[in-house]
């Protein structure tokens, strides 16, 4: 944790600039809008995303306007995505904070996403990078596929590891992967030098969301939501995937996909599924995952000089799996 705080330190002059640019692009003659906008981005997460921006920008070179531009572009991308999903997955609480759809309805929540994109698409714009416009189009398109990609998953109950790395790839890692590609394009770096970084984003944004699944399997109202919503949702992560496999054999596997197949699960039903993917290491495969999959990251850094820079991106990867919430 110490030292991602020292690089938040470091970035938080680019990351203000930012939210200042994000707000004013966000503002509007409409009273409600804005109050509903200032309420939302009131309570901030990390802003891993814009951070991974600044980071990458630093990374090959330094922060500009356009970069700043494109951290507000993709935060606003970031947060539309996360608007839409409360709607869709009926979700009252967020980061512990009643989400807008609570407060307000689903019918302007909807609304607020749409606003949202709308202004990720102008600040893109702002950059004058083409580049830079054509990834937030791309982008919108693959976390729209990782969720439907999600609901096909949940539905048709694909119980198999590869549909799930599949599945997060688009919902979560393509928008870290844009991140340190719109990072570094503006900071004026070529394709051949941006490549493995896209490559080191991808591990980066999969040991994310699987990291995130994993708090599912544990009660913590800092979480703000109960343990086993996933499941509830008919949602399948990594763990009980991995338990399901190695006791492929026996009537208990088979009584928990059944579970699963079944739907409409009672509390005492998920609290077995969960405790069946723990007894079976399945939160200890998951943390293996992430440790291999940030072994390949850094050896992805080694390419690059050593550099403060380079540190931090370790460091990153580091923090995102030891992160507690």
């Amino acid at each position: 944790m110490q030292h991602f705080d020292h690089i938040i330190n470091r970035l938080a002059p680019d990351l203000e600039r930012m939210n200042e640019i994000m707000r004013s692009h966000l503002a509007t003659p409409n009273e409600l809008m804005n109050r509903i906008v200032e309420s939302y981005l009131s309570v901030k997460g990390k802003q891993i995303r814009p951070l991974l921006v600044m980071l990458s920008a630093r990374f090959f070179g330094g922060v500009n306007d356009d970069t700043l531009h494109a951290g507000a572009a993709l935060e606003m991308l970031h947060n539309a995505s996360l608007i839409h999903d409360d709607v869709v997955d009926e979700t009252l609480l967020r980061r512990g904070v009643d989400t807008v759809n609570a407060v307000w309805g689903n019918h302007l929540a909807v609304l607020v996403g749409d606003f949202f994109v709308s202004n990720a698409l102008a600040a893109g714009i702002r950059t004058g990078h083409l580049a830079v416009i054509s990834a937030l189009s791309a982008l919108g398109k693959e976390l729209s596929l990782g969720e439907v990609d999600q609901i096909c998953n949940a539905r048709d109950h694909n119980l198999d590891e590869q549909s799930y790395i599949d599945m997060i790839r688009k919902k979560t890692a393509s928008l870290f992967m844009n991140c340190v590609r719109m990072g570094a394009q503006t900071a004026g770096a070529s394709d051949a030098q941006i490549a493995p970084m896209v490559d080191y984003a991808e591990l980066l944004g999969i040991a994310f969301q699987i990291r995130d699944d994993i708090f599912d399997y544990f009660d913590d109202p800092r979480i703000g939501k109960p343990t086993g919503n996933d499941l509830r949702e008919g949602k399948v992560s990594l763990p009980l995937l991995y338990a399901m496999r190695a006791d492929s054999t026996s009537c208990r596997a088979e009584k928990m996909r059944g579970l699963i197949r079944r739907g409409d699960l009672s509390t005492e039903e998920i609290d077995t599924l969960v405790e069946f993917a723990k007894a079976e290491g399945g939160i200890d495969y998951a943390f293996e995952y992430m440790r291999r999959l940030q072994r390949r990251g850094n050896t992805i850094l080694e390419n690059y000089p050593d550099s403060e820079w380079r540190r931090a991106f370790a460091d990153l990867f580091e923090f995102i799996i030891a992160r507690d919430r």
